[in-house]
């Protein structure tokens, strides 16, 4: 083992164990200290495991670089059980990183709390297990045809998809958050991750000292970006208003009167005006979050649902932002007045008992609405 590889995979396994604790105990911090907002919802009792999930990661990547290490001390790193190891351990990291993907509210739709499709994702990723493991025993001398290590091509074709959702999940949290440059960095170190995983595939790519170089910084530097996004992921929770201290109330068509305390908002009137498609689906929120039970509270978010876009939600957000003239500091995003249920349902945040709602105007859109939903809440 040369001195490049042996400094290589010793800083890589002391770097790698920090980050995983520091992420650890910034997971386990948050859980206790902002339990209640996490679990708000009784019927599913979702718990955000994003953290822990790249903490475990991390633990990954120390057992990698010990089995890195290993296989230099022990002179059996040209083998093919060597190489299945090493690609083995890659696959339960991208998995990991998959996990923790599920919980990042900016990842894409697809993913972001998609059951059905993180299950597909994983039967995948088990399949290219298997299919490392054929080509580590059949393939030639060493794993290796035309410079280029056949066992390790599945595993960077997971990779490389991995990276794509990451470095997208990465960019729209911190671009949300107000630190585009932090978004645009970690896209940066998201492809440097995906480059440092070349090499273990072609021979030929780059040297000893430059491949190593360019795993210790993307790493390292990944690391970093996960401890700024749990950084922003404590102010965002701080700053996020509780459910049993808004209040809103439906005094007639188009008017709205709503109390967020931590935002700045006090009994403040907003005068939906022509914009009653964004109303009445305020309304609709409200109806079911103060009637209904279970499921019901909930509304379906999507194509063939009752609300047909999740653009309607922003819309909601936005026209209140404008109505009030929130400044950047005091805007609602649409996670303060929606929380996501999971498969696409949204219900409101408040609690019944601050939700008033008129009862002629109640009376009234019962008896227009075509969904029969809303007589049966409104008890007509």
């Amino acid at each position: 083992m040369t001195e490049v590889s042996e400094f290589y995979n010793l800083s890589h396994i002391f770097i790698s164990f920090v980050g995983a604790i520091l992420l650890i105990a910034i997971w386990y911090n948050i859980r206790k200290r902002f339990k209640q907002l996490l679990e708000e919802d009784d019927t599913q009792k979702r718990v955000d495991k994003g953290l822990l999930y790249l903490s475990f990661s991390m633990f990954i990547w120390v057992l990698s670089g010990i089995w890195s290490y290993t296989g230099s001390v022990f002179n059996f790193e040209n083998t093919n059980s060597f190489q299945f190891g090493v690609h083995i351990l890659s696959i339960v990291n991208n998995m990991f990183l998959l996990l923790a993907l599920f919980y990042f509210y900016y990842a894409p739709r697809f993913i972001y709390h998609n059951k059905k499709n993180i299950k597909t994702i994983i039967i995948i990723i088990v399949v290219t297990s298997i299919i490392t493991f054929i080509l580590s025993n059949s393939s030639s001398t060493n794993g290796i045809t035309n410079n280029i290590k056949t066992s390790g091509i599945p595993d960077l074709i997971l990779s490389g998809f991995l990276c794509y959702l990451l470095g997208i999940s990465l960019y729209r949290t911190f671009a949300h958050r107000g630190l585009k440059i932090v978004g645009v960095i970690s896209v940066l170190v998201v492809f440097l991750m995906f480059s440092s995983q070349l090499s273990e595939v072609f021979t030929t790519f780059g040297n000893e000292f430059s491949n190593n170089l360019i795993k210790i910084i993307a790493k390292t530097s990944l690391i970093s970006v996960f401890l700024v996004l749990a950084t922003t992921w404590v102010i965002r929770l701080a700053n996020m208003p509780k459910p049993n201290e808004m209040t809103i109330s439906f005094m007639d068509w188009s008017l709205v009167k709503i109390s967020i305390p931590t935002k700045g908002v006090f009994d403040q009137t907003i005068d939906f005006g022509s914009k009653t498609t964004q109303y009445k689906n305020l309304l609709k929120f409200a109806i079911r979050r103060k009637y209904g039970e279970g499921n019901s509270q909930s509304i379906s978010v999507s194509l063939g649902g009752e609300i047909k876009n999740q653009t309607y939600l922003t819309r909601i957000i936005e026209n209140i932002n404008s109505i009030l003239k929130l400044d950047a500091t005091q805007s609602l995003e649409r996670r303060d007045l929606f929380t996501f249920i999971g498969e696409g349902r949204y219900r409101l945040r408040m609690i019944p008992n601050h939700i008033t709602i008129d009862s002629t105007l109640l009376e009234e859109f019962c008896k227009a609405s075509q969904n029969a939903d809303y007589k049966t809440l409104c008890r007509l």
